[in-house]
């Protein structure tokens, strides 16, 4: 397992892809298709006229995306100040075409400088991972709890060790090695993540919204590549990605996961 990064060092990594990426999804994943699969189930969770929190929004790609499909009022915070930069760039330039009302600032999922009890939804993506351990995992899953109103959705979009390990026992039956985890990240363990939040939130859904399409890119794909297949297994703009994200989804091989939690009255 490769050595893992400490907090400043994650931090200058996601300063780097920005200046890599700029307003790009890139910027916070290089595959597109699974960031467009995640937006389309917090989206269908969502109902017009709900104060959204995007926790984590990097340069804000899903969180316009979320207000160019669902009437909110959403707010974008991030703790790269280059990142909200790009993301508010992007938000004035197509502020027409949105739906939704959107606006974002700096700051950080382990103290958030909102009120309790303000938002009807808290969304984040794929940040909790990048807190550098448990410790800190758990004091920003509390805080975004804590700025939810009773009876509001908590929607974590988040890699698990319980997805990691069931791909990669599929990748073994065929041979092939196992996907590290980035040295960035620390994965969640979804017992821990749910004990962990049942004071204030009940677990209303984890939804494999991956599965099918991890199966397809990250088994099917390098298998047919392992018996001498011409593919760049790394490109998610190949066709053969695109298809797979519109099959429907079934068993439990995504990395990838959505908690649905819902705030205790």
């Amino acid at each position: 397992m490769s050595e893992k990064l400490s907090l400043d060092e994650i931090r200058r990594y996601w300063t780097d892809q920005v200046g890599r990426h700029g307003a790009s999804p890139a910027a916070s994943w290089s595959d597109l298709r699974v960031i467009e699969l995640e937006i389309k189930e917090i989206v269908a969770r969502l109902k017009d006229g709900d104060t959204v929190l995007d926790v984590g929004c990097a340069n804000g790609f899903s969180t316009v995306e979320i207000a160019a499909q669902r009437s909110v009022r959403i707010k974008g915070i991030d703790y790269i100040p280059e990142m909200i930069r790009h993301a508010r760039e992007r938000s004035t330039r197509i502020r027409a075409s949105l739906r939704g009302s959107v606006s974002f600032g700096v700051g950080d999922v382990t103290a958030l400088d909102e009120p309790d009890a303000s938002y009807d939804t808290a969304v984040v993506i794929r940040v909790i991972i990048n807190l550098g351990g448990w410790e800190q995992q758990v004091r920003g899953l509390r805080e975004c709890a804590r700025v939810l109103k009773p009876g509001g959705r908590f929607l974590l979009s988040e890699a698990t060790v319980q997805g990691w390990q069931r791909l990669n026992v599929f990748r073994a039956e065929w041979g092939l090695p196992a996907i590290p985890v980035p040295p960035f990240n620390h994965y969640l363990d979804e017992d821990q993540v749910v004990q962990a939040l049942s004071p204030d939130l009940e677990l209303i859904e984890l939804v494999n919204f991956a599965s099918t399409y991890y199966v397809g890119t990250r088994v099917l794909k390098p298998l047919f590549k392992s018996l001498g297949a011409d593919v760049d297994v790394a490109d998610p703009a190949m066709e053969w990605n695109r298809w797979f994200a519109q099959l429907p989804q079934c068993g439990d091989y995504g990395t990838q996961k959505l908690f649905v939690f819902e705030k205790r009255g």
